[in-house]
């Protein structure tokens, strides 16, 4: 694993003349990758569905959510351009466990499980680029867990709205895709009234502009950060540009 991860970090060294994209090499160099278009808020596929492919987000944003036999429904996952989903059936999954759809106009790469596992064999560069979302995945997984169990319903809120955006080194403002307030009520695991209250606070003290309730997008500011109780609960990675979940110290003693 160490090898994996030192071979991921030098990549993007070793190919500054050249970079490697993804989507070119799947549509050029593999026979079995199939392009599929949706619109938005058209199913990719449903929870229970027999897992069968890999999909690569090639234009778009894509929603991951999961009922319970209760028929409460939580998101959770929104993925974006250059994420992949759908793996589990690498590891031997055989049934999805959450519907995804798409939130806008979205095209995306499938590639069969068998055809998945030759490529990944076949071109490191895919390999490690893989390996490598499948990790932030990871890290974005392990930050919800850590806010729903010790996090504010406001910081929770303004945590999700930072990752949506990308936020980056540069500090910029960033306009994200058009989301409602239920579907952040359903990401951060409360009620759309709560995510309401604090939308209308986060735009008077000037963190975020929108223009109604997923309408036209919400641009998010850089003074958003300062919502967080715990400064490192959030950081800039400094290989990818993009904000990430800071690793926590452990209590003295």
């Amino acid at each position: 694993m160490y090898g994996v991860i030192h071979r991921i970090c030098n990549m993007k060294a070793k190919r500054k003349k050249q970079r490697f994209s993804i989507s070119r090499y799947l549509t050029t160099m593999v026979p079995g990758s199939l392009a599929v278009n949706f619109q938005e808020g058209e199913a990719i596929f449903y929870q229970r569905d027999t897992e069968d492919a890999v999909y690569y987000i090639r234009r778009g944003e894509v929603k991951l959510t999961a009922v319970s036999e209760a028929g409460r429904e939580a998101v959770i996952g929104l993925l974006r351009p250059g994420d992949f989903f759908g793996e589990g059936c690498l590891v031997g999954k055989r049934k999805h466990v959450a519907t995804a759809s798409a939130m806008s106009s979205t095209s995306l790469l499938v590639l069969e499980r068998k055809e998945m596992i030759r490529v990944l064999h076949e071109e490191p560069a895919l390999s490690d680029r893989f390996i490598l979302n499948i990790l932030k995945r990871k890290a974005r997984i392990e930050g919800d867990l850590v806010d729903r169990l010790l996090s504010s319903i406001e910081e929770r809120l303004a945590r999700v709205l930072l990752l949506l955006a990308s936020y980056g080194k540069h500090g910029r403002p960033k306009k994200i895709p058009k989301i409602s307030q239920k579907e952040l009520a359903k990401r951060i695991g409360t009620n759309r009234g709560r995510v309401n209250v604090f939308m209308n606070k986060f735009r008077k003290l000037g963190h975020i502009d929108y223009e109604g309730e997923g309408q036209g997008g919400i641009r998010i500011y850089r003074s958003l950060l300062s919502v967080l109780a715990d400064r490192s609960a959030l950081v800039v990675h400094p290989r990818i540009g993009k904000v990430v979940p800071a690793r926590r110290r452990r209590p003295d003693g």
